[in-house]
């Protein structure tokens, strides 16, 4: 009777233990996350946190901004007319509707919306830093813009931001002087400041 009552216990738990621990026919990697559920949970948000910062960042160093910010970094908040949820074209980088982009006479501002906010800050940059290619344009045309004078980024947009962007910066907006004569039916070669636009949109 005493060996009896002594080995049920050890056989019952020996056949127990396997049951709460591991189920030979459940993946190793599925028995952790039933048993951690709250740990898996944890360390999956990290993951995409930190996915996204790296994403961000390569979009950033990609499109030129990054280098953009070792000079244009805005200093002061901006005082000018903003438009929000913009889109833009910057080198190879399309930015679709997540963009603040702002002008007065003085230059020209880049923002994001916060959630690129990372390897993204803000950007002021003077109209004398700033050459367009070509006027007039259409409201769907794409206009290119240069961002720094030795960066050279170019920065397209639709031609309605463009005219915008045109009244909002008055006589400091001027024109590319290498575009060439006449081509393709655009200005001509002579620096010049604009003084017209076409198709404002207020």
């Amino acid at each position: 009777m005493s060996f009896y009552l002594m080995e049920r216990p050890l056989f019952s738990c020996a056949v127990a233990a396997p049951e709460l621990f591991y189920n030979p026919t459940e993946p190793l990697m599925q028995a952790w996350i039933n048993h951690h559920p709250a740990l898996f949970i944890g360390c999956l948000f990290v993951y995409l946190i930190l996915f996204w910062l790296f994403v961000v960042n390569i979009v950033a160093l990609a499109s030129g901004w990054k280098l953009l910010a070792k000079r244009f970094r805005a200093q002061f908040p901006f005082s000018g007319a903003v438009w929000k949820w913009q889109s833009a074209m910057i080198r190879s980088t399309r930015y679709n509707g997540g963009l603040k982009i702002g002008a007065d006479p003085m230059g020209l501002l880049l923002d994001v919306m916060p959630i690129f906010r990372v390897g993204h800050p803000s950007l002021f940059i003077p109209w004398t830093e700033i050459t367009v290619r070509h006027e007039p344009w259409f409201p769907r045309e794409i206009v290119e813009i240069k961002l720094g004078t030795g960066e050279q980024v170019r920065f397209r947009i639709r031609g309605t931001l463009a005219s915008r962007l045109q009244q909002a910066a008055g006589a400091s907006w001027t024109l590319d002087s290498n575009y060439p004569a006449g081509g393709p039916g655009r200005s001509g070669p002579e620096n010049q400041t604009s003084s017209s636009t076409r198709f404002i949109v207020k």
